[in-house]
C-alpha cells in the first residue's frame, strides 16, 4: 500500500507548480518535480486537461494511444481517496483534502445533518438541490478557487450539464466559465482561447472515459475505443495551437479497476456490522467510512476480525489524519468530522457497498477510491516547447 506523494510527486504538487508558475506565488505544497515553475513561467499560457478515469497504468498499458504516451513525463499519484469529488476539488483550489475537506462522492456535512453526494450537491436520499433549498454551496464549502490564487485571466470548461452546478459555480472564482457539448467543441473552444492574444489559464474536463469506465468496466472495448479517440483528439488539439506558446498539461484524478462479482460485498448480507452503524456506510466502495453507534466499537472491530480479515484494513479515521493521508498542515475544520470513526480500506480488489431503501441497485463495473496503483497513480503529460 501506497499512500499519495503530497511532498512533490501528487496532484496538489502539479497545482503548485502551476500556481508559482502562473504568477500566483508559492503555494503551502512544494512544487512538482517533474513540472517545475519555471517550466510553466517560460510559456505564454497553460492548458491543464483532465480526463476523469484516465489511470497512468492503464495509460501505458496501450500503447496504442501512440500520441499520449509520446507526451507522457511520468507518473504521479492522485489524492486520498483517490476519487473525482475528492481529486477534482484539488485541481479546481490548488488544496489537498486535508485543506479543502471534501473526503468522498458520499459525506456526512454535520453542518446540514445530513449524508450529501457532494458533486450532485443532493442528500443522498434525494431531493432538492444544495442551492435550490437556498444554501450558499460557496460558504458551506468554504473553499478559495485556483483561479483566484493566479495572476492571469482563467478558463474552466466543463460539460454543458454540469457547467452551472452548484459545485462547479462554488469553484469557480474569477473564471470565466464555458460549457460544451461533446469532444470536438470541447477542443473547438479550447483552440479558440488558446489562439487568442493574451496570458491565460485554460482548465478543461472531460469525464467520458470514468462514465464508460463505471458502465462497462475500464477494461472493456468501449473504455479502450474512447481512449484511443482521445489520444487521436489530443494530437490534433496540438496541431490547433502550435505556435501560440502554450503549455499543455493532461492528467487525471483517479485511474479504475474492474472487481469480479465475488469480490463485491453487499453490507446487506452482514447485519451485525450494519447494527453497529450510526449512519449510512460515506465515501467511496473501496474506501468506506463508517460511523459507529456509542457503545459498538467493539462489536464492530470483533466482526471486521472475524469476517473481514482477508478484504479489508479496519483504521481509526483519526490515523489516518495524523499520518497525512488526506495532506499535510493545518486540517479543515470539519476533516474529522466528515471521515468517520473507522475507515474501511479495501485490500486488492473488494468493494463495500450499501444501499438506502429508495436507491436503485445499478451496480458500477469499473470503481475507484482506494489505494491500488491502478487507482492511486495517473499520468502527467506534458507538451510545449
Amino acid at each position: 500500500m501506497q499512500l499519495p506523494d503530497y511532498q512533490g510527486g501528487s496532484i496538489v504538487n502539479l497545482m503548485a507548480s502551476l500556481q508559482g508558475g502562473l504568477g500566483g506565488g508559492d503555494s503551502d505544497y512544494a512544487p512538482l518535480a517533474l513540472l517545475p515553475p519555471d517550466r510553466v513561467r517560460a510559456h505564454r499560457q497553460v492548458l491543464l486537461l483532465v480526463i476523469d478515469g484516465l489511470g497512468l497504468n492503464y495509460l501505458r498499458a496501450h500503447p496504442q494511444a501512440a500520441c499520449l504516451n509520446d507526451h507522457l513525463a511520468g507518473g504521479i499519484t492522485s489524492v486520498f481517496p483517490p476519487t473525482t469529488a475528492t481529486a477534482i476539488t484539488t485541481f479546481l483550489t490548488g488544496d489537498a483534502p486535508q485543506q479543502h475537506g471534501l473526503t468522498g462522492w458520499h459525506m456526512y456535512f454535520r453542518e446540514l445533518g445530513s449524508v450529501l453526494a457532494v458533486l450532485p450537491g443532493r442528500a443522498r436520499y434525494g431531493g432538492q438541490g444544495l442551492g435550490e433549498a437556498g444554501i450558499d454551496v460557496h460558504r458551506l464549502l468554504g473553499t478559495r478557487p485556483f483561479s483566484d490564487r493566479i495572476g492571469v485571466a482563467a478558463y474552466t470548461l466543463s460539460p454543458a450539464h454540469i457547467a452551472d452546478s452548484d459545485f462547479n459555480r462554488a469553484h469557480l472564482g474569477g473564471a470565466q466559465s464555458v460549457a460544451y457539448h461533446d469532444l470536438s467543441d470541447m477542443l473547438r473552444q479550447c483552440g479558440e482561447l488558446l489562439r487568442s492574444p493574451g496570458p491565460k489559464y485554460v482548465y478543461a474536463y472531460w469525464s467520458e472515459l470514468d462514465s464508460l469506465g463505471h458502465r462497462f468496466g475500464i477494461g472493456s472495448e468501449p473504455a479502450l475505443t474512447h481512449l484511443l479517440e482521445l489520444d487521436r483528439a489530443f494530437e490534433q488539439l496540438l496541431d490547433a495551437i502550435h505556435g501560440t506558446d502554450t503549455l499543455v498539461v493532461v492528467s487525471a484524478d483517479h485511474g479504475q479497476i474492474d472487481p469480479p462479482a465475488e469480490h463485491r460485498i453487499d453490507l446487506g448480507d452482514h447485519p451485525r456490522l450494519a447494527d453497529c452503524l450510526l449512519l449510512p456506510l460515506c465515501g467511496e466502495s473501496r474506501a468506506a467510512y463508517c460511523y459507529l453507534r456509542p457503545g459498538r466499537e467493539a462489536q464492530f472491530d470483533e466482526y471486521v476480525r472475524q469476517a473481514f480479515a482477508e478484504v479489508a484494513d479496519c483504521l481509526p479515521s483519526a490515523e489516518l489524519v495524523a499520518s497525512a493521508w488526506f495532506g499535510e498542515g493545518e486540517p479543515h475544520p470539519q476533516l474529522l468530522n466528515r471521515i468517520g470513526d473507522r475507515v474501511l480500506l479495501m485490500k486488492d480488489d473488494y468493494l463495500l457497498k450499501d444501499w438506502l431503501p429508495q436507491e436503485k441497485r445499478h451496480q458500477l463495473i469499473g470503481v475507484h477510491g482506494g489505494l491500488s496503483q491502478d487507482e492511486l497513480w495517473v499520468p502527467l503529460i506534458v507538451a510545449g516547447r
